[in-house]
């Protein structure tokens, strides 16, 4: 006999309702349940940053929280930033900048960019390191993701952004 718990959440938008096992983490319940794929597990333990997803606004790494804990929260993942056009500018930076690669990490690089432009103001190249402390990338280098992130939010602020 499997014990199931009704979980009623809003994932990128659509009120949602399902019965799941009380120890499916948010990642997979997202990944399996939902298809939403752009949030991927990597290390499981909350270290690498590819299961990264918005949770009431909060940057929140999905394969620590079980999906039961974001009752009644509201879930934006990857793919709801994205076809909202919220990031947009953050995708075209790191495409112009060559900051990703395989693809892998970039969901959770997208989302902490996201997550830490949101307040207004110009970072640091040091504060952007270290947002992105929580995401590990293994092919591209963070210079290039550095590089990307600054331009967005020096664009954001008006000022001059060189290519």
């Amino acid at each position: 006999m499997t014990i199931t718990a009704s979980v009623t959440l809003t994932i990128n938008g659509e009120d949602v309702t399902r019965e799941i096992e009380p120890r499916e983490t948010l990642a997979d319940f997202l990944r399996r349940d939902m298809q939403l794929t752009g949030t991927h597990t990597g290390c499981e333990m909350g270290v690498c940053g590819a299961c990264l997803v918005l949770v009431d606004g909060k940057a929140t790494h999905g394969c620590l929280v079980f999906a039961v804990q974001a009752e009644g929260s509201t879930v934006e993942t990857i793919e709801g930033l994205s076809e909202r056009g919220i990031i947009g500018d953050i995708q075209a930076a790191f495409h112009e900048r060559n900051a990703l690669q395989c693809g892998f990490c970039t969901p959770g690089m997208l989302v902490t960019a996201h997550s830490m432009l949101a307040p207004p103001g110009v970072p640091t190249r040091e504060e952007i390191r270290d947002a992105l402390s929580g995401n590990y990338c293994r092919c591209t280098g963070y210079e290039a993701i550095v590089d990307a992130i600054e331009a967005v939010a020096r664009q954001r602020a008006g000022e001059e952004v060189a290519a």
